[in-house]
């Protein structure tokens, strides 16, 4: 399985960024998905999983209400629309996959892939 990301960048607080995250390889259609960050020194942070065989989605309290997850199963790419950002929101962020792809998980170990992260920074 192979999961490239793409959006990432340098934004004004109160802005926007999208990133996106194509997945490959033969077992992946049936994966979870969900999106992850990274501060140095941290542990990985969960911020959003869709469940890949249907329509919902579940996000940390701390992104709720501005960022959101969708996907294009036929491309089999998962996005992360994020609006308002703060500077808070300045880390590393990684697209996850792995499980059973109706499950949203929320903690890092459920998944077995990682993208190489996008770095996202919010400028004050």
């Amino acid at each position: 399985v192979q999961l490239v990301e793409s959006g990432g960048g340098l934004v004004q607080a109160g802005g926007s960024l999208r990133l996106s995250c194509a997945a490959s390889g033969e077992t992946v259609r049936t994966y979870a998905r969900g999106w992850f960050r990274q501060a140095p020194g941290k542990e990985r942070e969960f911020v959003a999983a869709i469940a890949w065989f249907g329509t919902t989605a579940r996000y940390a309290d701390s992104v709720k209400g501005r960022f959101t997850i969708s996907k294009d199963n036929a491309k089999e790419t998962m996005y992360l629309e994020m609006t308002s950002l703060e500077p808070e929101d300045t880390t590393v962020y990684y697209c996850a996959a792995g499980g059973e792809g109706q499950i949203m998980y929320e903690t890092a170990r459920e998944y077995t892939d990682w993208g190489q992260g996008t770095q996202v920074t919010v400028s004050s």
